[in-house]
């Protein structure tokens, strides 16, 4: 995905006097998109995290990360590495395991559906007839309006961000949908090294999202200085369906640690 679904904090944090920043990952729209498919593991995505900040000058006086989805498995990979560096960590909406994802979309998302659209839905996928128009027909209003967005109408920037996705970096990572997980990253699992991360860490759960927001408060209970924001009206985009809630618990969060609370 693009910066462009993040540009709802420029408002929010201009307005504290944040210098931050929002950049587009290699391989996404607005940088260069090479064909080598080794490119795309965790270890060389946080390694230009890395790059960035050793490029606008950040350190652990200063450096926030803050990530949401993917970004957030990025993030907390990035944490494990380079914890030094950083001084404070914001995770919304990401479990720190792919698997127990899984689980919950299976276990309890999918239950949350009609019967019949289910059934559909699952048949395709069966026959893996993904580019099926039937299949984003059944999703957007069945599964992504109600756990990845719910405002009525999605804002420009998301529109803008779904524009222009890599779909082939996407599905090589994450599989063909938001429902579950399949790709490179399906057997992604860092919970039991959560208690390594040692800097102030703020998880975000919301009550309709795709992640299980009650793992999202456990994983805030095993690092080490952590906090956490839960979102009672939004879902995987809570920083767009339930904005004041979320972006004044980050402010805090971010003041806090700034001034030692």
């Amino acid at each position: 995905m693009t910066h462009e679904y993040m540009e709802c904090f420029e408002t929010f944090f201009q307005r504290q006097g944040f210098e931050f920043y929002e950049y587009d990952q290699l391989g996404s729209y607005y940088s260069d998109q090479p064909k080598d498919s080794s490119l795309w593991t965790i270890p060389r995505f946080v390694e230009e995290v890395d790059q960035v900040r050793q490029a606008i000058g950040a350190d652990s006086s200063n450096f926030y990360v803050l990530g949401n989805s993917w970004g957030g498995i990025l993030a907390m990979e990035y944490a494990l590495k380079y914890q030094q560096h950083l001084k404070g960590l914001v995770v919304a909406n990401m479990v720190a395991s792919a698997p127990e994802y899984g689980k919950y979309a299976d276990e309890v998302l999918a239950k949350q559906m009609k019967p019949e659209v289910l059934a559909e839905i699952k048949a395709l996928e069966m026959k893996k007839d993904f580019d099926n128009p039937r299949y984003m027909e059944l999703l957007i209003p069945n599964f992504y309006h109600e756990h990845l967005c719910r405002l009525k109408e999605w804002p420009d920037g998301f529109n803008r961000s779904l524009k222009h996705v890599n779909g082939e970096i996407y599905t090589m990572m994450q599989g063909p949908s938001e429902f579950g997980i399949s790709g490179r990253l399906a057997d992604w699992d860092i919970k039991n090294r959560l208690n390594e991360i040692v800097v102030p860490t703020l998880m975000v759960g919301a009550k309709y999202d795709t992640m299980d927001p009650h793992a999202m408060e456990a994983q805030s209970k095993l690092v080490k200085k952590g906090s956490y924001l839960f979102c009672p009206n939004g879902s995987h985009l809570s920083m767009w369906d339930d904005q004041q809630v979320f972006m004044n618990g980050v402010i805090k969060f971010i003041k806090d640690v700034d001034t030692g609370n």
